[in-house]
């Protein structure tokens, strides 16, 4: 009886063992199924959002682009800016309110399909409207996402849409995590999937009852155990509504999968267990050992779920280029940083950088050495701050820097003098020796704004005065760089239709002879006599015209003005004198360049020779080849080429004759360091010596007495400036002309 008793005893605690590893192993596959369908909801949440907030910026970029040009212009310019979305993934399309493609990025999309849910969705609001998927040619389903704009009289005009393939937005499905039966999808508010992936499945356009799977009182982040009634499987799911757009996330894991591992390794053991009874406390110790084995295989599975999860997670967070916070979670730091401001009663600073002449680089280097220049600015800002601050990338050459507990705007300036200094340093990218510079706006929390999005606002207009100062330095937000950011929109609401209602003028800036003083031509400057803030210099407004898309029209009116001026007073009976018009970067590059010059020239009767066209280092430095092909056209028709501001650029002198051009600008910086310190052997006498060993005439702007005494004993040609004479009205200088050719025609005395 004892023996038995024992036996009893022994092989009761073998079974009790057996039976509560079992559940223990139960309990914990359930645990571990919900924390990694949280952990996943998570990370998909994350994910569909950021995509979502990207195809909804550039709806509205789209939108407000349209306020007063064609839809296919507006498309090509956004496209040629790289503000559109990945052309292979992404088609951006205007359509008008009859339902007609009107422009499209994919010119191949011929296949047509039902827009006019999307448009009678769309004529009442303002939202986002998703539509139902869609096949394209391909057999697949795209989903379109539309906003409303409207025409000039404030009425429904179509929708801007974006189209993608459905699958996209399941395209992180991985089998390894969800199984063969998980489920990935996104749902719409009126209960029809978008998109539906389970295993290698994927589907558009199930219904299913949306209230009962999106529940408004359920705890968003605990998964519970739902039946799908589509394919009657039984998921651990989470279904989230996304707050800013008419849809829900949806993520399952199958429970017989997830449970599968349990459910064998509760079969083994009671196998294991009916073989073994008679071995009693050997089984035991070998169960004992089983257990942890088992144990500890569970725990590295879930530490390599738990740091994929992470890996995830941040790939959502950070810049794929620099390994910065991206925008979404700098916005997030930036939120808990005034928050822990407020607490306790402190300082925070916000930095906004932006570079200058990125794209110069970008353009003439490649894109491939732009990526390693953004990169090593991010180290370089990263070296330049404390562990406790932040540094983030908020989209091309944007970058932000967050300087928690901050006392007094004093503590900044060390700060941004060491990020201007690291910045500045050379680089070297695809051979070359680069500088950048960078420009600074600096806003404090909470003097200069209360919120996120004031804070961000304030330093963008910081950031954009620095950079009217001449950039490579840094400008403290106030009151007043407001008001001029103010006064500058104002300024474009009123250049659109300057053009149009006759608000430029022509001023005329004389050219003379080094020699004998007499004038040997003049130069065009566009000025705009606006309404309200009078004669306006080109500094003013060119730039702001170059941002709008307007300095084509405006090139095409100067360079017609002058064309008819310069003929206009050889009919009075003044001598041929040269013409100069500045050409920005954006109409070099325009393709009908040489045929509007063609045009003017002869329109107007002027003889080509007269007609001198001013370009930048900047534009010579842009694609070489294609410059020289559109400088020897140019020479074709007869013009002169100049390089204005010369040896402010990035060029190598030692291509310099390479180009077909007659005549150099040397840059006004060389003369005004010059006149301070006259020094024959300096950069300008060096520039002077170089244009006249390429048989060039070299031309310089002259302000005070000081710089022309330098000229005098250096420059043979001709210089230009406010010694001489300010820009003028065109009867000015014809009254200048008259007084040069009555002094010309008075007989000498001596």
């Amino acid at each position: 009886m004892l023996f038995t008793a024992i036996t009893l005893v022994l092989l009761a605690s073998i079974w009790g063992i057996t039976w509560n590893l079992a559940n223990r192993e139960q309990v914990a596959a359930q645990r571990t199924a919900a924390a990694l369908t949280a952990e996943l909801a998570d990370t998909y949440e994350a994910q569909v959002v950021r995509a979502l907030r990207e195809i909804d910026g550039t709806l509205k970029l789209v939108r407000y682009a349209l306020e007063d040009r064609s839809p296919p212009a507006v498309l090509r310019e956004l496209r040629d800016h790289e503000l559109l979305p990945y052309a292979r993934l992404f088609t951006v399309s205007l359509v008008d309110a009859a339902g007609s493609v009107v422009a499209t990025t994919d010119p191949d999309d011929s296949d047509p399909r039902a827009l006019m849910q999307v448009l009678e969705s769309a004529r009442t609001t303002d939202a986002m409207v998703v539509s139902h998927p869609q096949g394209d040619r391909d057999g697949e389903s795209l989903l379109d996402f539309s906003r409303r704009y409207a025409d000039a009289d404030g009425r429904f005009a179509g929708v801007v849409t974006v189209s993608v393939h459905a699958g996209y937005f399941v395209s992180s499905y991985e089998a390894r995590v969800f199984g063969k039966r998980g489920v990935l999808g996104l749902l719409g508010t009126d209960g029809v999937f978008r998109a539906l992936r389970s295993g290698d499945t994927l589907s558009s356009g199930l219904a299913t009852d949306y209230a009962a799977l999106v529940s408004d009182d359920a705890d968003e982040g605990t998964a519970e155990v739902r039946l799908h009634g589509w394919d009657n499987t039984r998921r651990y799911s989470i279904a989230r509504k996304l707050f800013e757009f008419p849809l829900a996330i949806v993520v399952g894991l199958a429970e017989a999968e997830q449970h599968a591992a349990a459910a064998d390794l509760r079969r083994r053991y009671l196998r294991r267990a009916g073989a073994v009874s008679a071995l009693l406390l050997a089984v035991m110790a070998l169960l004992g050992g089983l257990s942890w084995r088992l144990q500890q295989a569970r725990a590295r599975a879930q530490d390599e779920r738990i740091e994929h999860a992470r890996r995830l997670e941040h790939l959502a967070f950070h810049d794929n280029l620099t390994d910065l916070p991206n925008r979404a979670h700098f916005s997030h730091l930036l939120i808990q940083g005034m928050q822990q401001a407020r607490r306790y009663e402190r300082k925070l600073a916000l930095l906004f950088l932006d570079l200058d002449h990125f794209k110069v680089i970008n353009d003439s280097l490649g894109h491939e050495a732009g990526d390693e220049l953004l990169q090593e600015i991010g180290r370089r800002l990263h070296g330049s701050v404390r562990a406790s601050d932040i540094v983030a990338r908020l989209s091309g050459d944007e970058f932000v820097v967050l300087l928690p507990e901050i006392d007094t705007p004093d503590q900044v300036v060390p700060v941004a003098e060491k990020i201007l200094a690291a910045v500045a340093r050379p680089f070297t990218l695809a051979g070359q020796e680069i500088s950048v510079t960078v420009s600074v706006g600096v806003t404090l929390f909470p003097d200069d704004g209360d919120d996120e999005q004031t804070l961000m606002k304030s330093a963008d207009v910081a950031m954009y005065h620095a950079k009217e100062q001449g950039k490579n330095n840094f400008r403290f937000f106030s009151q007043a760089l407001s008001t001029d950011s103010l006064e500058r929109l104002t300024l474009e609401a009123s250049l659109r239709n300057a053009l149009e209602r006759g608000e430029f003028r022509l001023c005329y800036q004389a050219r003379r002879s080094m020699s004998d003083g007499r004038i040997t031509g003049m130069e065009a400057l566009v000025h705009w006599q606006h309404p309200e803030l009078g004669l306006l210099p080109p500094c003013k407004f060119v730039p702001l015209a170059e941002e709008l898309g307007l300095i084509l029209a405006l090139g095409r009116w100067a360079l017609t003005s002058a064309c008819r001026q310069n003929v206009a007073w050889q009919r009075e009976g003044f001598p041929p004198l040269g013409m100069a018009v500045k050409l920005s970067e954006r109409q070099f590059i325009d393709e009908s360049l040489v045929k509007n010059m063609a045009s003017a020239l002869n329109d107007s009767g002027m003889d080509p020779q007269l007609l001198e066209v001013e370009i930048t280092e900047g534009v010579v430095i842009r694609d070489i080849q294609q410059t020289i092909r559109t400088l020897t056209d140019l020479k074709r028709l007869g013009v002169r080429v100049a390089i204005n501001d010369f040896g402010a650029g990035y060029s190598s002198l030692s291509n310099l004759q390479q180009y077909p051009i007659d005549m150099i600008r040397i840059h006004r910086s060389f003369i005004r360091d010059r006149g301070r310190n006259p020094d024959p052997s300096g950069l300008a006498a060096a520039l002077i010596k170089l244009g006249r060993s390429l048989s060039l005439t070299v031309i310089a702007e002259v302000e005070p007495e000081a710089q022309a005494d330098f000229l005098r004993t250096q420059l043979r040609d001709e210089f230009q400036g406010y010694y001489t004479h300010q820009p003028m009205s065109a009867e000015d200088f014809a009254q200048l002309m008259r007084q040069q050719l009555a002094a010309e025609d008075r007989p000498r005395t001596d």
